[in-house]
């Protein structure tokens, strides 16, 4: 699924109970993370709840970054899970180039995320732009 059809989607909804709910379905749909990757390296910092990020480098020409995830929480395993699509399978570069608080805003996060669960979302997305960059390297 793209953004834009992730932006459609929240669209349906007329409340964020529902747009909740919908990105709690997606987290329980996200692939599962193999249980030894969930080590203290994966752990991503400044998250309420535990959140787990690795990367893996695609060998192709350009080489494509994808990101494997899981969290203890449902809520948060669905903005994992929308974070997935917004930054896997794509290069470092354009990693780096996304503007992701544009997307947050086309969505509505910026409004209704809690300041605890917008710190988490923020340093999940440092996250990966710091493993991307790394990767840029």
């Amino acid at each position: 699924m793209t953004i834009d059809e992730l932006v459609e989607n929240f669209q349906l909804f007329d409340d964020w109970e529902d747009r909740y709910a919908y990105l709690m379905d997606l987290g329980r749909k996200m692939p599962p993370m193999e249980e030894n990757d969930k080590t203290e390296i994966n752990r991503v910092q400044g998250c309420q709840a535990t959140v787990w990020l690795k990367a893996t480098v695609e060998e192709s020409n350009p080489p494509l970054i994808t990101f494997v995830a899981d969290s203890n929480s449902q809520i948060v395993k669905g903005l994992v899970s929308m974070l997935r699509m917004m930054f896997s399978g794509k290069t470092s570069r354009v990693i780096l180039e996304i503007d992701e608080q544009k997307i947050f805003q086309r969505l509505g996060l910026d409004r209704h995320l809690s300041p605890t669960r917008s710190t988490g979302l923020n340093s999940m997305v440092a996250q990966i732009k710091t493993l991307a960059q790394v990767t840029e390297s």
